[in-house]
């Protein structure tokens, strides 16, 4: 009996290549993904976003750390959606215009 290549209804399974149209906007990494992407992104893990507010002026970077690329300036009481924390930064999505990014994680307080 040969087997079959068919996959049962409702399973992932890969068509294509993912669609990185609106990467910037997208919290998608290698390792982890938005909650509300799960089934449309194949990754080990998917994070429920934690609001936390900025308690200062600073910056919205492209990789945790100092040097990393400002992507632009998120100020002072905006909320940041914070999806992993490591190593003192917290990446995530800023909630003004959902840019994907970096931000030290003591610039952050959990909103209640």
């Amino acid at each position: 009996m040969p087997l079959s290549t068919e996959l049962p209804s409702g399973q992932l399974q890969l068509s294509r290549p993912a669609d990185r149209s609106d990467k910037p906007h997208l919290p998608v990494r290698g390792d982890l993904a938005h909650i509300g992407l799960a089934g449309k992104y194949f990754v080990p893990h998917y994070a429920v976003p934690m609001a936390h507010g900025v308690k200062a002026d600073t910056a919205l970077r492209a990789a945790g750390k100092p040097e990393g690329q400002e992507l632009r300036a998120i100020a002072a009481g905006e909320v940041f959606d914070v999806l992993d924390i490591a190593g003192g930064w917290a990446w995530g999505q800023a909630k003004t215009d959902q840019l994907v990014g970096y931000v030290e994680f003591s610039q952050l307080e959990a909103v209640k």
